[in-house]
């Protein structure tokens, strides 16, 4: 998802206001500013530590109480903008979003409001009489915000009285995680407990909690809470479909109606017959910017227009599987894609990075995406396993609002060895091939992730903060091959006039680990590529320090007497092939393509289809139906994202 990614999710434009990179020569003044930076932090971080002592003290509620459930939904990372459940800050304090996009075609939805005890930012703000931005904002003061929450929901359920015992507070934990059934309360209390009971510590954060092993929380006041007994379950029975080692269960997506005067509003997938009906040919990588238990609940409320097959817990890997793969979830904003693909989300936050992205849940994404691509034959590469940030938006004209998850951070390079079978021992990549890339050949982006720790902003505030230096899976590109050359610009994220930037969601001038691009030129130590209509350049010295390896792919250029052709989102049927009473869907071209452009392809021609899922009773004339036209379409590698050609349009080399 995130930040205001699959779920509650804004988009980041704020491009424009960012600064871009300069000249080399004060790079090192940058990391002098990082530097500065991560002191301050560092003293943030401590000052964390008395605030949540001083909350323990002022509202009675154990002080390892409030770090496990802060450990839990942030990572003790103050989150500067909105998780998918409508969440701020450390604690995760939660308010009405306003509009979401749905995950299922990228249309823009203003959901009813949840019930009040849902939203815990606005409880706090009354029961401190402080502003919700300040709450939002304030890490003291989002702290306190949870203390309060937390101590008037232990009251209510203990008699007016605060608990004693640190056992006692498991009902008001599980109440605080907003879920509507009891298994994914529980199962959200017992995380906090677990952290409790086996201690947990973060030295970026210099934050930690001591192992309480004799630590048996009571739960016998949950019933209290009135949740519905067990999660919502429309497929009595479904077995989760995962490979037999690892640890999956299935809780059920919600599918139901919304509007009970119009059967076409519904959340939160479709029902297939797929691979029958739709071939799988993609895996969909995110992240759920919130909790593993905030997002399966979120699945679970058919009001969040939402959904994924499966989510991953970060501290353990552990899966829930909440769609059956034959089905279509919503995630990636793009309904062609949704139709085509399994949506995969990852616990954590894509400005977090490493904090949540665990060795134990890269291998158990990792076997679990093996087994699927073997089960539904889907190549093992950067063309078929791809980000939500890989996938183009559905809407043209809105691909700002896509999201970018899961982010710079994610180690591409480690996540596909292991989904060839390396070992973790054996997955740091460090380039050594010596060789020199040439003009009209292919390169695959290939950084080391250890040692490749550019300069990245997160703006998703409005103020832009300089992220604490870690690795990251992606080369910035210039308009010219020089660091003193502006960052590439793209039209959708920035006005003509202005760069691109080095903010963590700007993808229009990154070049991310995996894709594989046509060298457009070579000067010196620089690489330039075609990307998106132009040429970006990158840094790729010979030897260690090499950021591209030369590669083989089949590619596209425009068939002989074009001189541009459109680049599609989405691969719809040609108009003549929809029955009367289905309407035509418009053909999405997001970009052009010019004479002289070359781009990587999979070299495998699709037909052009629609999945035509009217409404959720299935009342209406060819509901349900599967568009096939015999218009044919290629597959390209076309910036950060893969777009779409016409084949007429083209010739393969």
């Amino acid at each position: 998802m995130v930040k205001n990614r699959n779920f509650f999710k804004t988009p980041h434009s704020l491009y424009q206001n960012v600064a871009t990179i300069g000249a080399i020569a004060i790079v090192g003044i940058f990391f002098g500013f990082a530097n500065v930076f991560a002191a301050s932090a560092q003293e943030t971080q401590n000052s964390n530590m008395s605030y949540f002592m001083a909350a323990s003290q002022e509202f009675g509620v154990p002080e390892d109480v409030l770090l496990a459930l802060s450990y839990n939904e942030s990572r003790w990372e103050s989150h500067i903008g909105m998780s998918n459940d409508g969440g701020y800050g450390l604690m995760d304090l939660r308010t009405y979003p306003g509009q979401i996009v749905s995950g299922r075609d990228g249309k823009t939805i203003t959901p009813p409001k949840q019930p009040e005890s849902y939203y815990t930012l606005d409880q706090a703000a009354q029961l401190l009489q402080v502003s919700p931005n300040t709450l939002e904002t304030n890490d003291q003061e989002n702290i306190r915000g949870a203390a309060a929450v937390l101590a008037q929901d232990a009251k209510s359920l203990n008699s007016g009285t605060l608990p004693i015992n640190i056992n006692d507070w498991y009902s008001a934990i599980a109440e605080y995680s907003g879920a509507t059934d009891q298994a994914t309360a529980n199962s959200f209390a017992d995380d906090v407990y677990a952290t409790i009971k086996n201690g947990a510590s973060s030295d970026e954060q210099s934050m930690s909690i001591p192992a309480s092993p004799n630590v048996q929380p009571d739960t016998s006041n949950v019933s209290a809470l009135r949740l519905k007994a067990t999660a919502m379950t429309n497929l009595p029975g479904q077995n989760p479909e995962c490979p037999p080692a690892l640890n999956c269960r299935f809780i059920a997506a919600a599918y139901a109606q919304d509007d009970p005067n119009d059967p076409g509003n519904y959340g939160n997938f479709d029902y297939a017959h797929r691979p029958a009906d739709m071939q799988i040919r993609y895996i969909y990588i995110h992240d759920t910017e919130g909790s593993y238990e905030s997002t399966i609940s979120i699945f679970q409320n058919p009001l969040s227009y939402v959904s994924a097959n499966y989510v991953i817990r970060s501290s353990d890997g552990a899966i829930t599987q909440m769609v059956p793969n034959e089905d279509v979830s919503w995630g990636v904003a793009n309904w062609n894609m949704n139709m085509h693909g399994i949506n995969i989300e990852h616990e954590g936050f894509a400005a977090q990075g490493a904090s949540w992205y665990t060795e134990a849940m890269y291998e158990s994404s990792a076997k679990l995406v093996r087994w699927l691509a073997a089960k539904y034959n889907i190549p093992l590469d950067r063309q078929h396993i791809l980000g939500h940030d890989n996938v183009m938006y559905g809407p043209a004209a809105d691909q700002a609002d896509q999201h970018w998850d899961p982010g710079p951070y994610w180690d591409w390079n480690h996540y596909m060895d292991l989904l060839h079978g390396k070992t973790s021992a054996a997955t740091a990549t460090i380039n050594s091939n010596a060789t020199n890339v040439k003009t009209g050949q292919v390169v695959l982006i290939d950084p080391n992730f250890t040692t490749n720790q550019p300069i990245i902003t997160d703006c998703a505030t409005g103020t832009c903060i300089t992220q604490a230096s870690q690795g990251a899976s992606f080369v910035y590109l210039y308009t010219q091959p020089s660091f003193s050359a502006s960052l590439l610009s793209d039209p959708y994220l920035h006005t003509p006039s202005s760069s691109g930037t080095t903010e963590d969601s700007d993808w229009g001038d990154k070049a991310p680990s995996g894709f594989k691009y046509v060298v457009a030129g070579v000067q010196g130590d620089w690489t330039g590529i075609w990307y998106a209509g132009q040429i970006g350049w990158f840094y790729n010295p010979k030897g260690a320090g090499q950021t591209a390896d030369p590669a083989t792919n089949e590619t596209i250029m425009l068939r002989h007497g074009l001189t541009t052709t459109q680049v599609y989102t989405e691969p719809y049927p040609e108009a003549s092939a929809y029955p009367s009473v289905i309407p035509v869907q418009p053909l999405n071209n997001a970009y052009t393509m010019s004479t002289g452009q070359k781009y990587t392809t999979t070299g495998d021609a699709v037909l052009g289809d629609y999945f035509y899922d009217a409404t959720i009773n299935y009342s209406l004339p060819d509901d349900h139906k599967v568009v096939v036209g015999k218009q044919k379409y290629y597959e390209i590698t076309f910036n950060h994202h893969v777009g779409f050609v016409m084949t007429q349009d083209v010739v393969v080399n």
